[in-house]
């Protein structure tokens, strides 16, 4: 694939990153210890093209910014947006390996809906662990680390785990259109 391509695949994640994530940051749901940004559903991305990692970095960086997140947050929050990118790209590479060694006439293997299951969980553990310290520790909120890490954990099963795999499955059906190669 081009580089022209892969960057501009990288700006346009990033800036729908940004757009949903004010969308949440509008309904209050962006920031604080209770978290549930629509846009961590693109956490995803990752699983079927490597030009999401820069996309969902620079968009998270650009909506903390813009949510009016200390430098701090900034900095720490989009750092475990990229570790959770990284890690679904690695999943994502993982599942294509493993459906270019499987003999061609053989359907699917639950082995390879694993792959696609466990594709959340980067940016899921990434969040709960780091986010925690940032609220606890920067923004100084009433509360322990592990409430925050338990609310922040809640946030992203639903903002990755549901709404990222509801999106995951419905970009799979469409895969050969919208990642081709």
């Amino acid at each position: 694939m081009k580089t022209t391509q892969k960057i501009v695949q990288a700006a346009m994640i990033a800036a729908i990153y940004v757009v949903l994530t004010l969308l949440a940051n509008a309904f209050g749901l962006a920031n604080y210890a209770i978290q549930v940004r629509f846009s961590e559903a693109l956490t995803i991305l990752p699983f079927f093209m490597p030009a999401a990692v820069p996309g969902l970095f620079v968009g998270c960086i650009l909506s903390n910014i813009l949510t009016g997140c200390l430098p701090l947050d900034v900095i720490f929050g989009s750092l475990a947006t990229l570790l959770g990118a990284l890690g679904t790209y690695v999943i994502g590479r993982m599942s294509r390996t493993a459906i270019s060694s499987a003999p061609k006439n053989l359907a699917p293997t639950p082995k390879l809906t694993i792959y696609r299951i466990l594709a959340p969980l980067p940016p899921i553990i990434a969040n709960t662990l780091i986010v925690p310290f940032v609220l606890a520790y920067v923004y100084r909120f009433e509360g322990s680390i592990p409430y925050f890490m338990l609310t922040v954990g809640i946030g992203e099963v639903i903002s990755c785990g549901i709404l990222g795999l509801i999106l995951l499955f419905t970009l799979e059906k469409y895969k050969k259109f919208l990642f081709p190669g």
